[in-house]
This record gives structure tokens, C-alpha cells and sequence, in this order.
């Protein structure tokens, strides 16, 4: 087995499509297309996960040879004359896509995703609209799941495998796998448990990498907007600023176009009476943890506190490490703080889809926020800026000095973190982690 590892100050000349082209050694045929504005059509690829070469839609022919290659999956080397578009490929990639066609669901109108997915994208793309293979869809029912987070609907999965290495590999948690082989190869959970049995922390890995409409968050636009529409209308929405440039990125827009202030304005168009910074509840829960954190360590109680930005923590822990439950964060959560008593209905705008888990009232998401706004056409561009409403429990968080605290992004992080924490070999007082998108 060789283990040559390239030399990133070194570098290649190739041509593609007959364009010359530089690049530093080690670098993907795909990598190196977009450096010469070469568009090679992907589907399994994605950033965030490891080289895949699955759905073989990026094959491109090198040095005139029979033999085919994956753009995503293979490096340049020096003088490869590389092709990436002729008859033989578009034919090749027109008929994987209409394989794929072929066993899913003619619902593009009626799905999440309509506009928003790959498959559909890459049909268009390839101008794809007679079927040349039968159309048989074996349509395994949707599955809600009874935690409310994650919708998964089978019928729509093309089987890129994506999803089970975000959650096994990225994430360590191992709650949804691949089945049996061939025209029987599925993804499943272990057991065919609904994700609330699983070890599943909600996190949104999975749904976040899936290219088509399989696996999905839970919506709950319809929820606010009946809400929305009554006569005593009291819906009250908070959000951190921090959320802008999702928007921004979710929208299309570039970096900085729209603003807290426009997103203020733009929520109470939609109808929200009141639009509050979640910063301020995010404070409170902070500072909870602090004094609870303080009080262990008074009275020697068990540490180190263990905290998550979501009750898909708790579960990770209870699931993979439950000899360290007694250390978990007991108290309320951001969303909690921000809850009242008065019968009023309180939505939170977060990042991640992982906060809907176990929320006792409503949480939208980026891409929830931006349909709503598309379906009232607001133009955020025109808005005039607004502030945040005035919270009445405004605190400012801060973690003492003399905390020694971790945080970390990843469950995978964290469970290493925990098995340290076992071992006795981490001295941490507070261990932090987001675990979400």
C-alpha cells in the first residue's frame, strides 16, 4: 500500500478541456475544474465529508484512455490531459440521472425541497423530461418521527450514503446505517427504531448533507402562522444576530446584504407583536450554569458540568456515557427563559434544527424564516432597519476566570472528551458543546 503524501508547495500542469491549468500537488480533478471554470456535475460529493465516489455522475476521461474516473475521488498528476464534457460522458451522465428518476417519487411540487434540490437541479440541468426507464417507485411510508425534529421519507433517497457518514463518521453517534446490497440497499436505523429509540441526538448532520427531500426537518411554518392569524394575536419571536449571514447565505444574498435590523422589520410584517435578541435568554441560561457550576464546586458535588446547546446533549451522554449523568446541566434551557406564563406564544429563529428537539413551544429554523418571508414576498433589501424590543431580564454572562472550561463543536470531540473524563485524565470544571449545524 503506498503512502506517498502530496507535497502542497509542489506544483502540477494539466489541461482540461484543453484549457492549461496549475494547481498544488495533491489537489481533486474536481478542485482543479473550478480553477478553469470547468462545471463537472456532482451529487454524492459534498465538503464537509470524506472522498466518496458513489454516484459516479463526475467521471471524466483522462489521456484519451477507455477507462473512466472519478473527478471527486481522484488528484491530478503532472501532464494529464483531462476531458470533462463529450458525448460519451453526457450520455453516461443522463442516464444515471434517469435511473435515479426512475425509482423516486413525481412529487417535486409537493416537496421540502422543490427549487432546493440536487436531483431536481441536475434533471434540469440535463434537460430531462421523458423518462426513457419505466417508472417504479417503491415507496416506503414517511416517517415522522415522535420526537417532531427529523421527517424521513425513504421513497425520496438516492442512496448517496451521505447522510450515514455525517452521523457515523463526522458525528460518532451511529444512529442511522446502510442495509443489504444491490436493489435492496436502504438506510436505516438500527433495528428499524424510530429515531427517538435510537441513539439519534437530533442533531441535523443527516438532513443538513442530503441532497434530495430523504431526510428533512420537521416544519412548523403552518404552526405560527395559525397562530399567526388569530384576532388576539400575542406570538412573540426572539433571535440572535448571529443568525443574519445564515439568512443572508440561505437567501442568496452576499455577506452583509441584509441586516439584524431588516430582519427585525421583516418579522413584524410577518405579524410578530414583539421581536426580542436571543442573547438575553441565552445570557440567563448561561449564567444558571455558572451558579450551578459554583455551587458544585462548593459543595463537591459532581464534576465536571456537562452542558449542551440542546436537550440532544442529555440524550448523547444518557445513551453513550450514562455514568456521567449526574454530571449533566439540570436547569432551563434558553428557549425555557424565553417562555411565558401569560398564554402568550413564544417562537425562537435558532440555527439548528437540533433545538427542536424537546421544545415546548415553537423553533424555526433559517430556511423555515426565509419561506416565510418568501411567502409574504417581502424584499428585505427595501426594509428600514428596526431594534430589538426591550427584554425585561437583560444579563450579561461571563464565565470566571478560574473555570476551566472546554468547548467543542462535534459530538465525535466530545465523546473523546467524555472518555477522557472517565479515564480521570480531564480536569475540565465545564464542558460545553454544540454538537449541531
Amino acid at each position: 500500500m503506498s503512502h506517498y503524501k502530496p507535497d502542497p508547495n509542489k506544483n502540477v500542469n494539466l489541461t482540461i478541456n484543453g484549457i492549461p491549468v496549475t494547481v498544488p500537488e495533491g489537489t481533486r480533478i474536481l478542485e482543479a475544474a473550478k480553477k478553469a471554470n470547468v462545471h463537472i456535475p456532482i451529487l454524492c460529493d459534498h465538503p464537509d465529508l470524506c472522498r466518496r465516489s458513489v454516484c459516479r455522475l463526475c467521471v471524466v476521461e483522462c489521456d484519451g484512455r477507455e477507462k473512466l474516473i472519478a473527478a471527486c475521488a481522484n488528484d491530478v498528476w503532472e501532464g494529464v490531459n483531462i476531458v470533462t464534457n463529450n458525448t460519451r460522458l453526457l450520455n453516461i451522465r443522463r442516464t444515471i440521472i434517469e435511473l435515479l428518476l426512475a425509482n423516486h417519487p413525481n412529487d417535486c411540487l409537493n416537496c421540502i425541497r422543490n427549487k432546493n434540490c440536487s436531483l431536481q437541479t441536475l434533471a434540469a440541468e440535463f434537460n430531462i423530461s421523458n423518462f426513457t426507464f419505466s417508472h417504479t417507485v417503491d415507496c416506503p411510508e414517511k416517517n415522522e418521527d415522535k420526537a417532531d425534529v427529523i421527517v424521513r421519507d425513504m421513497a425520496k433517497c438516492i442512496k448517496c450514503g451521505r447522510c450515514t457518514e455525517a452521523c457515523q463518521v463526522n458525528q460518532g453517534i451511529c444512529a442511522i446505517n446502510s442495509s443489504a446490497r444491490g436493489v435492496h440497499y436502504s438506510i436505516v436505523t438500527p433495528y428499524s427504531q424510530s429515531l427517538e429509540e435510537s441513539p439519534c441526538v437530533f442533531c441535523g448532520h443527516c438532513a443538513k448533507v442530503c441532497p434530495v427531500g430523504a431526510i428533512h426537518e420537521k416544519e412548523q411554518i403552518s404552526d405560527v402562522i395559525k397562530h399567526l392569524r388569530k384576532p388576539e394575536n400575542n406570538v412573540f419571536i426572539q433571535f440572535n444576530p448571529s443568525l443574519t449571514e445564515e439568512i443572508n447565505e440561505t437567501m442568496g444574498f452576499p455577506e452583509g446584504t441584509i441586516t439584524p435590523g431588516k430582519i427585525i422589520t421583516a418579522l413584524k410584517l410577518l405579524g410578530f407583536k414583539k421581536v426580542f435578541d436571543a442573547t438575553i435568554s441565552e445570557n440567563a441560561s448561561l449564567n444558571n450554569e455558572i451558579q450551578e457550576l459554583l455551587k458544585r464546586k462548593k459543595n463537591g458535588g459532581a464534576l465536571p458540568l456537562l452542558s449542551g446547546c440542546h436537550p440532544g446533549f442529555a440524550k448523547f451522554v444518557t445513551s453513550f456515557f450514562p455514568d456521567l449523568k449526574d454530571r449533566l446541566y439540570k436547569g432551563k434551557s434558553p428557549q425555557e427563559f424565553f417562555d411565558t406564563d401569560d398564554g402568550s406564544m413564544t417562537v425562537s429563529l435558532e440555527q439548528c434544527l437540533a433545538k427542536k428537539y424537546k421544545a415546548k413551544n415553537i423553533v424555526l429554523t433559517a430556511s423555515e424564516i426565509v419561506l416565510m418571508f418568501k411567502m409574504r414576498q417581502i424584499n428585505l433589501k427595501a426594509l428600514s432597519e428596526s431594534v430589538f424590543d426591550v427584554f425585561s431580564n437583560e444579563e450579561q454572562a461571563s464565565v470566571p476566570l478560574e473555570i476551566n472550561i472546554i468547548t467543542c463543536g462535534s459530538y465525535s470531540d466530545a465523546g473523546k472528551i467524555l472518555e477522557a473524563v472517565r479515564r480521570g485524565e480531564c480536569d475540565a470544571d465545564y464542558i460545553k458543546i454544540s454538537g449541531c449545524i
